[in-house]
């Protein structure tokens, strides 16, 4: 069986290369750029992974609209093999990860249509093994499926969901999100608006209580009850900045009704 990766890209000229040497064993690599402004797509063409695969790589051009979903069911729509791997940009499937999927597309896949895969979260040079990644550090999620047997769902908090059977693989992709404290703060900014446009679009209602007291809860639940504080000053910094991210959402919904 044949495997297509499916890689959704805007700006993403640090990371590109990285992901696209992890996808070699791919028989096809679609990209879908949402109109990068940086060097992505030159990178992507001077690639050594462009050089040695030219016919491996489709890019098509396609505008996000705050809608990751309808994003990623594009690009599984585009892909001509059974098969489907889900890879973001800041992300790379490691070496046992990879062995595992030749192997398993080598043998037989009998009932499932979909695969859980582990992330292990990078965040200034050290993995990130508690709080709120811890999920998907130990349960995973949903990124290799049968081409058509579920669909995307969710703008931003984007998943695949299918009636039928997935099972979990043991391997494991890294990822390097926002490795800068400027990026980060960049990347709750954008993430926090689309979110709280969605939940706009959804009719739902923030206040008050929700805007000063869910921050402040889920830091005490990544922090402390999730033993963030394991991971030292990185564990903290994430903690604190997703939190700011939870207060961000519900501001800017706020400001919809009221500004």
């Amino acid at each position: 069986m044949k495997l297509s990766a499916v890689v959704l890209i805007r700006n993403e000229e640090k990371n590109i290369e990285r992901c696209l040497e992890s996808l070699t064993f791919c028989n096809e690599v679609i990209i879908v750029d949402d109109f990068s402004t940086d060097g992505t797509l030159e990178k992507i063409r001077n690639s050594k992974f462009e050089i040695r695969n030219k016919s491996k790589i489709k890019i098509f051009k396609r505008k996000l609209n705050g809608d990751f979903a309808g994003q990623r069911n594009f690009g599984m729509s585009k892909a001509s093999n059974e098969w489907v791997l889900f890879v973001d940009a800041d992300e790379e499937v490691s070496g046992e990860l990879r062995k595992e999927i030749v192997k398993l597309l080598n043998g037989q896949i009998v009932n499932e249509v979909g695969f859980y895969i582990r992330r292990l979260d990078w965040f200034w040079g050290k993995e990130l093994r508690y709080g709120e990644l811890k999920k998907a550090r130990d349960i995973g999620i949903i990124r290799m499926v049968k081409k058509n047997s579920g669909q995307w769902l969710g703008n931003v908090h984007e998943m695949f969901y299918t009636a039928k059977n997935i099972e979990r693989l043991k391997g494991f992709l890294n990822h390097y999100p926002h490795q800068t404290l400027k990026e980060f703060i960049n990347d709750i900014n954008y993430y926090s608006s689309l979110r709280a446009e969605e939940l706009y679009r959804q009719g739902k209602k923030t206040n008050v209580l929700e805007i000063i007291f869910v921050p402040s809860l889920k830091f005490i639940s990544n922090y402390l009850l999730n033993l963030g504080f394991l991971d030292g000053v990185p564990g903290f910094t994430y903690s604190f900045l997703m939190s700011f991210h939870s207060f961000l959402v519900r501001a800017k919904l706020w400001q919809y009704y009221f500004i």
